[in-house]
């Protein structure tokens, strides 16, 4: 997938001129997955939710403290079960390796369980140039695939899409009767969906763990499409990022307990699959070949360094499904394959700063997102280490960094301070006019085009302060 993060503003502008996606955007806000997790949180105990939260943070920054001890192990325990383990420094990588594996098989079709990491490798792409058919079996996945999008969220992939979106498509690629009722359109999905099931030699997933004593992968879906991928097709690659790595399956245990409440308000998903080398002598059914692919792509850029608690992150969207920034503008507008607060941090963090100005821009700080995270990421502490980058580093805006320095020397003089935001206050006042609203400020055009604010009193909290004291 190309980096567009750079054109961020422009690609909000047009996300918020967009009618029908402003209105599938606030249907999935008004009525989502943010709902589903407090209700999740009510009925699991308040306080014991956040002790689980604890110990699911600690488990990761377990696994991360001893990354390269784990991720021996794990390779040992996989290939005594007979699989394959490789490993990928970059999206090119990824690739090569899984054509690599295509062509020494001689397969020709490969179905996908939903993968973060063959969006950044842009696999699908690969794939068809080498004569290989992807198809996406997620179904929100496989709605964008037909629309030639990439996901606007990693759990909910076609959020942007309204039913009659979806109905168009399928009635294009699929040259059936149009339907609008949810059931009949996802039985629609499912009847196309399982010829290439049946019919694909190549299944490629990603896996939300591995885990070390085992040699084992596990992903979690709500729609049975990654059991199939991983079992049907006489090849199975499993595809994660080397940070996936977790000690023990009780660990698992544990964070599927917060992973699954965060991401849709669920005790469990549907389908809990584990998969640990091919297929056996007694086994029914199962690959005969089992590859994992365990990338870096910036990863190890970020351990032991100030954004290493980002590698926390266990993929579940819960950031997103509260950001007030993403459920106005929507997954696109951050152009990569990261969206919301996780991506404001994860793309300049494995891609470059400099080809992400204004993604750590693009949050509020209210700390929703810190909040709501299972493994207790900091993300606004994150976003604000980003941001103090730019400016080391003379990435932004000269204007900007000439008005930064003089705040940061009137500040340092109380009298003048004291002298500046007496001014500004009467300033405001005036700008607000009788209904005491302020729908434009001189410089700063780009902060009231698409709001306004309270003008307030007139003075300042000094002023006010000690005119209370006096009463």
């Amino acid at each position: 997938m190309q980096v567009q993060s750079m054109h961020f503003k422009a690609r909000a502008s047009e996300a918020l001129a967009d009618a029908t996606l402003q209105a599938n955007l606030h249907k999935f806000g008004s009525a989502g997955l943010a709902a589903l997790r407090a209700r999740a949180v009510v009925e699991y105990g308040a306080a014991e939710f956040e002790q689980l939260r604890d110990a699911a943070a600690s488990i990761r920054d377990r696994g991360l403290d001893n990354l390269p001890a784990l991720l021996e192990r794990f390779e040992r325990e996989a290939t005594r079960r007979g699989a394959t383990v490789l490993y990928a420094r970059t999206g090119t990588e990824i690739r090569d390796l899984v054509l690599e594996i295509a062509a020494r098989h001689g397969l020709k079709k490969a179905v996908k369980s939903k993968s973060m990491l063959s969006e950044e490798a842009a696999l699908n792409d690969a794939l068809q140039g080498a004569g290989v058919e992807p198809i996406e079996t997620d179904l929100g996945e496989y709605i964008i695939q037909l629309a030639e999008e990439p996901p606007s969220h990693i759990i909910a992939p076609a959020v942007h899409k309204s039913k009659d979106e979806v109905s168009d498509l399928f009635v294009k690629f699929h040259a059936t009767e149009r339907k609008t009722d949810i059931p009949a359109l996802t039985r629609e999905a499912r009847e196309v969906l399982r010829s290439h099931f049946l019919s694909a030699d190549l299944g490629i997933s990603g896996a939300n763990f591995l885990i070390a004593e085992t040699g084992t992968g596990a992903i979690v879906t709500n729609e049975g499409n990654g059991r199939m991928v991983t079992t049907l097709p006489r090849v199975h690659v499993s595809i994660t990022g080397i940070e996936k790595v977790i000690p023990t399956l009780e660990d698992f245990a544990t964070l599927m307990r917060v992973l699954t409440r965060s991401a849709t308000g669920q005790p469990i998903s549907n389908y809990v699959s584990v998969f640990t080398g091919p297929k056996g002598a007694g086994d029914a059914d199962g690959p005969e070949h089992m590859y994992f692919i365990l990338v870096d792509n910036g990863r190890t850029g970020l351990l032991g360094g100030e954004m290493q608690e980002m590698l926390r992150c266990i993929r579940c969207g819960a950031c997103m499904n509260h950001c007030p920034v993403y459920k106005t503008v929507g997954g696109h507008s951050y152009g990569w394959v990261y969206p919301g607060p996780m991506g404001s941090v994860l793309t300049p963090s494995y891609v470059g700063l400099e080809k992400a100005l204004d993604l750590p821009h693009a949050a509020t700080l209210c700390n929703q997102c810190g909040v709501v995270c299972p493994v207790k990421i900091p993300l606004p502490d994150l976003l604000r280490t980003l941001r103090e980058k730019q400016v080391d580093r003379g990435l932004r805006p000269p204007i900007e960094r000439l008005a930064l320095r003089a705040w940061a020397w009137a500040a340092q003089r109380p009298t003048v301070y004291a002298l500046g935001t007496k001014f500004a206050a009467r300033f405001l006042r005036m700008l607000g006019g009788g209904d005491r609203m302020v729908s434009h400020l001189p410089f700063a055009g780009g902060w009231t085009d698409g709001r306004e604010f309270p003008s307030g009193p007139g003075r300042t909290f000094r002023e006010l302060y000690a005119a209370r004291k006096k009463r």
